[in-house]
């Protein structure tokens, strides 16, 4: 119907046009009442045709504001690869680099292990290898802790050890020394810290959001299977009430806003790159809105973006009486069932979009010796969490120890489906 009617528009327009180029050529001097004549005609046809001007700019004015309202759908994209069932383990950069690993990848033969999570670019902001991408380059981010990625990403190859790549995203202390334009800023122009001394980059800074893709497409052509996004959130430590977002960069939108926005362009950029995407949340923010609101993840929309949800639930993490449980850092069987009934809950309140992401949990794999209440973790402890995520329904798993030392004990061969 908009069609029809722009056509019809331009079509008494060219009419008109053509009126005006042919005007009536008279051979004799023309009258007063002629010349007044045509004065009126010539008249009423400019003001006709600014008529339909004007309609024409109103209903394309109209069609935009539509648009902008209601912006089109947007739907995953996916690279097409067949997926792994994972049951994996966190190593930092440097373990990575160093001579452990081969202990370690012969350790992960003889157990149900198959998919280790490196950092890439760590909690300094640091990037560990020289990696084929130009921004990297320009920034001076990279610090080589992995000499040698193409072999290392063989050797795991060849041990059908599936590599996941950490990102650590919005958390960036580096970026301050050569991009400080990027931070979360005060007031007075200086940079903001958190309580640890790090700074923090603006989700809304869409020049990072290049610097992210870059880095992920270097990973996909490097050889790992997934990149996993970390530190996708604000800050929400003491001190950010007095953080500057201006109105011309947010442009009105909120923190989950603008969070959902930067993990679907990571994620059509990770599919392009032919990768899986799976990002890190915190798992105090399902089913809280305060929480949610505060970091910036809402966990529905950020599972309809990725691949893989690992929502963090340590039973450490929680705190007295959560989930009716005295200490849950004591009781990690039921910590984890219930946090991931919770998990099951958020997803299924949310109408089906087509596409949901695998959740695949982190389970505590150290003891939170700085708790009033709290309980050794070793492989029983381990193995409850694990078999708390089987029996919420769920198949994958990875467990984080920030020191990189697991007891193999832990993940016994047979239970290897």
């Amino acid at each position: 119907m908009k069609k029809f009617f722009v056509l019809m528009m331009l079509a008494c327009l060219l009419l008109i046009g053509c009126e005006k180029k042919q005007p009536l050529v008279y051979n004799v001097n023309k009258s007063a009442e002629l010349r007044e004549y045509e004065s009126e005609v010539e008249a009423e046809s400019a003001f006709e045709e600014e008529k339909i001007r004007q309609s024409i700019a109103a209903e394309e004015s109209r069609a935009a504001e539509e648009a902008s309202a209601h912006p089109a759908a947007w739907s995953k994209r996916q690279n097409g690869k067949e997926r792994t069932r994972v049951r994996g383990i966190y190593l930092t950069d440097a373990t990575a680099g160093s001579d452990r690993m081969e202990s370690i990848i012969g350790h992960i033969d003889e157990t149900e292990l198959n998919a280790v999570v490196i950092d890439i670019k760590n909690d300094e902001g640091r990037i560990a290898y020289r990696m084929n991408a130009e921004t990297v380059q320009a920034l001076g981010a990279e610090r080589d802790t992995i000499t040698d990625i193409q072999s290392l990403l063989q050797r795991l190859k060849a041990h059908g050890i599936y590599a996941i790549a950490r990102i650590v995203s919005f958390r960036d202390p580096y970026l301050e020394t050569v991009k400080p334009e990027w931070m979360y800023r005060l007031p007075d122009g200086s940079v903001f810290h958190d309580s640890a001394g790090m700074a923090w980059v603006d989700p809304y800074q869409r020049a990072y959001w290049d610097y992210i893709s870059e880095i992920i497409s270097a990973c996909a052509a490097d050889g790992f299977d997934e990149v996993q996004l970390d530190y996708v959130r604000f800050c929400t430590e003491r001190g950010m009430q007095d953080v500057v977002f201006p109105e011309e960069e947010t442009q009105g939108r909120s923190k989950t806003e603008i969070i959902t926005e930067f993990v679907r362009h990571i994620s059509d950029r990770a599919a392009e790159a032919g990768i899986f995407l799976s990002t890190d949340v915190f798992g105090t923010i399902i089913g809280s809105y305060v929480d949610s609101h505060a970091v910036g993840q809402d966990y529905a929309l950020l599972s309809e973006a990725v691949d893989y949800m690992c929502p963090m639930i340590y039973p450490s993490h929680y705190g007295d009486g959560n989930f009716g449980i005295a200490h849950p850092d004591t009781e990690p069987y039921r910590t984890i069932l219930f946090a991931l009934g919770a998990s099951r809950k958020a997803l299924e309140a949310e109408p089906e979009s087509g596409q949901r992401a695998t959740v695949r949990p982190w389970l505590q794999g150290f003891t939170a010796s700085y708790l009033s209440n709290y309980i050794r973790y070793g492989p029983e402890q381990l193995r409850a969490q694990i078999q708390a995520v089987y029996d919420s329904g769920y198949e994958e798993w990875l467990v984080w120890n920030a020191s990189n030392n697991y007891d193999w004990d832990a993940f016994p061969r047979e239970e290897n489906g």
